[in-house]
């Protein structure tokens, strides 16, 4: 079985063949392939650490193209969150900050490969990923939530979602924690429906508001930011996983850029313009996220209450 090897939430147009699973196989087999497919990232290859930036006086940051509110691109310019973040790590710096914008596919392969310093990305923190990077601390939620029909009346707690047929993206991390809803859905006597994959969301969320689908998984800000945008047309339902973050990848090897990343995000706190950025953007600002950064699996697996 053969599952496409990119997320492209929002990021790309046209729509893949969907793949519809047996429900009762969903785990070993979906889980299982997930994982490979994330895990076609390359081992960390020797990416320059901070003293060699401050060397040469720069450092080079891979940010995506079109996965609003993170990153966008409006009227030929960068737009988002990182985007805003990006001109505050400009002033913070005493090195240049060089920039070059990415599509999603590829981005943080080209980063574990040494063609950039680290990501200035919405990038959900996962298992696979954590092999190959760390994580500055989390600046957003990306706990999964279900959206529904704003004219559905029968979704709304978890329970409702038996049987029911949903839409995720191909090869994303939401797809490989799906198996944390099956055991919701189990534990209560009922059963996990028909799962469709979509290359990109906007297909996955036609299709819902055309009724082909019950409901589409996604995370917390893009829910947020998608029921905002068309109350009328979708609503949000309950969350289906337990807690994720959004957050910075850096290689393994470079852990002075790390503590140097997760000294920028604290001196963002400290001035209140994260709280500033993320009310802007997120329409929240998320005041109880981890405040270390992430290194292991068996960390991240505590802090999101993960069964191992």
């Amino acid at each position: 079985m053969m599952l496409p090897t990119t997320r492209n939430a929002g990021r790309t147009k046209g729509p893949i063949p969907s793949h519809c699973f047996p429900k009762t196989r969903f785990s070993k087999a979906i889980a299982a392939t997930i994982a490979g497919t994330l895990m076609s990232l390359s081992l960390p290859a020797l990416a320059a650490d901070l003293e060699e930036i401050q060397e040469r006086g720069y450092m080079e940051v891979a940010t995506e193209d079109n996965y609003a509110p993170f990153n966008f691109i409006e009227g030929g310019d960068a737009k988002g969150f990182n985007a805003d973040v990006l001109e505050e790590l400009r002033d913070y710096a005493d090195f240049e900050i060089r920039q070059e914008i990415l599509p999603w596919t590829g981005l943080l392969a080209a980063v574990s490969n040494d063609q950039y310093d680290m990501a200035l990305t919405g990038a959900s923190v996962s298992d696979e990923r954590l092999r190959v990077f760390n994580y500055t601390p989390p600046y957003a939620s990306a706990q999964h939530f279900a959206i529904k029909r704003a004219d559905d009346d029968s979704i709304s707690d978890v329970d409702d979602l038996s049987d029911k047929t949903v839409g995720v993206q191909a090869g994303s991390v939401l797809l490989s924690r799906l198996p944390e809803l099956e055991t919701m859905l189990e534990d209560d006597g009922g059963e996990l429906g028909e799962v469709v994959q979509y290359e990109s969301y906007p297909e996955a969320f036609a299709d819902l508001a055309n009724g082909r689908l019950d409901y589409v998984i996604d995370s917390a800000v893009p829910v947020n930011t998608l029921v905002a945008s068309k109350p009328d047309v979708f609503d949000k339902g309950p969350a289906v996983s337990g807690a994720g973050y959004v957050s910075w990848p850096v290689p393994k090897d470079s852990p002075e850029l790390l503590e140097y990343m997760t000294g920028f995000l604290e001196h963002l706190k400290e001035n209140g313009r994260l709280a500033e950025l993320q009310e802007k953007w997120f329409g929240e600002s998320f005041p109880n996220l981890p405040e270390k950064p992430l290194k292991s699996v068996e960390q991240f697996h505590e802090l999101a209450g993960l069964d191992d």
